[in-house]
């Protein structure tokens, strides 16, 4: 069994509490895949191998907690009438389901490893990937087999819009979602998520989606709260579930419901920026004693980016998050989002994901955005992407 030590770390965030902060002059052990140790370079224990990482700040890798990533096709007509006067709704999904339902399994998979490889070269570990752009059984199945290859973290999503062909009977749709595309999506999925939002799925309608797939054995995630005030947020806190996602329009009821229940509200800030929306108000959860996280909602309609460090650099400039907060949020809060205790953070016995910055802190994430920053991204400490590594 190989250990391997990183030295030469200029600053080491863990999220570790008895670190207090951010480590300078720090070094990390790994072992087997998984943290061993951390702490002051000075006092760093031997290991079969060793790299310098030249004064380099490592971060944990990335928890992207929200992204919809086996589609085919491309709305850039789209995006370019929303910046010139065009406003976003939900029914532009339709475009991209017509292109998912015609493309091969080969296509999807081909798009979806090249947004995976791009998230790999920005320091993203972690990915939650859904479904909810064939709309059909067959669609959503195969959807789900095609993402299972990249990610443990898949979630059906049959409930994001009704298709064109049930647009009349949107009772007949929920029926196929709770019943045969459930049954057939759900060896592939570990969540279930719906859009209750206006032009989406009503919050009666939510509520059924969500108890068919918790009799399924699936954890329950939503969006909501995006285009408008509604009652997903609320309904999401009463139901328990792990994540609500967008959270743009809140009142006071749906933040004091978010802090009560500890579902955490999973900001999108790339969907605001890519659909000049107004941005949610981090600030104000987080006072409250909300569980935050963000995510890149990386898809080809509201939110084309694959960077978490784009969406840390709008959280603090558009959002009131420091960026520690930010970067807490983009780590350690998206892996409370999908339930997970083994990423988002270093502390000894997590799994060995994390990012090196070509720059000496955090800070530079928002400091300096839309620079590629992360030098090399490792997982289960192998270096996915670096120097010599190729990009895979």
């Amino acid at each position: 069994m190989v250990s391997l030590l990183l030295t030469g770390i200029g600053e080491l965030t863990t999220h570790d509490p008895a670190h207090g902060g951010p480590l300078p002059d720090a070094a990390l052990v790994v072992e087997a895949g998984r943290v061993a140790w951390t702490g002051s370079a000075r006092s760093a224990p031997a290991a079969d191998a060793s790299s310098d990482l030249g004064g380099r700040a490592v971060v944990p890798g990335f928890v992207d907690s929200h992204s919809h990533l086996v589609f085919a096709g491309d709305r850039a007509e789209e995006f370019a009438a929303r910046m010139t006067g065009a406003s976003y709704s939900a029914g532009g999904i339709r475009t991209t389901v017509a292109a998912t339902r015609a493309a091969t399994d080969e296509q999807l998979a081909a798009n979806l490893a090249r947004l995976v490889a791009e998230m790999h070269r920005q320091g993203t570990t972690t990915v939650e990937v859904k479904s909810g752009y064939g709309l059909t059984v067959r669609d959503e199945a195969r959807s789900l087999a095609i993402a299972r290859q990249v990610t443990d973290e898949t979630t059906f999503l049959g409930a994001h819009v009704v298709p064109p062909e049930l647009a009349d009977d949107p009772g007949a749709y929920v029926d196929l979602v709770t019943g045969p595309m459930l049954a057939a999506c759900a060896p592939y999925a570990r969540w279930v998520d719906v859009f209750c939002e206006r032009g989406a799925f009503d919050a009666d309608q939510a509520r059924a989606v969500l108890a068919a797939g918790a009799a399924r054995g699936l954890r329950g995630r939503m969006h909501a709260n995006q285009l408008g005030p509604g009652p997903g947020v609320r309904l999401a806190c009463e139901l328990g579930l792990a994540a609500v996602d967008h959270c743009t329009y809140l009142s006071d009821d749906d933040v004091d419901a978010l802090a009560a229940s500890g579902t955490t509200a999973t900001l999108l800030p790339g969907v605001e920026f890519s659909t000049r929306s107004p941005y949610p108000d981090a600030r104000r959860l987080l006072d409250a004693g909300c569980y935050v996280a963000l995510a890149s909602d990386c898809n080809p309609g509201s939110c084309y980016t694959s960077s978490m460090p784009l969406c840390i650099a709008l959280a603090v400039r558009e959002m009131g998050m420091s960026p520690a907060e930010a970067l807490h949020a983009a780590t350690a809060g998206g892996a409370r989002a999908l339930g997970r205790d083994d990423v988002g953070h270093l502390r000894v016995g997590a799994r060995a994901d994390l990012a090196v910055l070509e720059a000496p802190s955090h800070l530079h994430l928002a400091y300096r955005p839309g620079v590629p920053l992360v030098r090399q991204t490792f997982v289960r400490g192998s270096e996915e992407h670096g120097p010599g590594t190729g990009l895979r």
